[in-house]
């Protein structure tokens, strides 16, 4: 993986709004109202689109030159750069919600003593897989 990604991106300005695409990540579909939304959307579907193929194990493809790509009418072209140590950190310390099953009669228990589920499992895994905190840090 690599840290950084930079990427053409065609913004095509209409009466409605601003629509973005990159040529080189088909479904890579930003949109904006103004030109200061479209570079911050392009950015973060950047990141966001190259983190779900890094998880997905799809090899990231090399960016096309600009001078390769044409544009239309009211459509321009501008690098986007895509950070990613920092997005993947966020990303894999974002929450996540799991449905667990356990007895009524625990459940109960666990009530009457103010059980922060949430915060029991997360330590109980933790101690399972003998892992830290900075366990997210060796998925990057």
């Amino acid at each position: 993986m690599k840290d950084e990604y930079i990427f053409p991106a065609i913004f095509h300005e209409a009466e409605d709004g601003i629509s973005i695409y990159f040529p080189d990540l088909p479904g890579c579909l930003p949109c904006a109202s103004d030109m200061e939304e479209a570079f911050q959307n392009a950015k973060e579907a950047l990141q966001l689109h190259i983190f779900g193929m890094e998880e997905d194990g799809e090899s990231i493809p090399s960016p096309s030159s600009v001078s390769s790509l044409t544009c239309g009418k009211g459509d321009s072209i501008a690098m986007i750069r895509a950070w990613m140590p920092p997005f993947r950190e966020k990303m894999l310390n974002k929450s996540t919600n799991k449905t667990v099953t356990i007895p009524r009669w625990l459940d109960i228990l666990a009530k009457r003593e103010k059980v922060n589920y949430s915060h029991l499992l997360q330590e109980a895994l933790k101690t399972y897989l003998g892992v830290q905190d900075s366990a997210a840090r060796h998925f990057q």
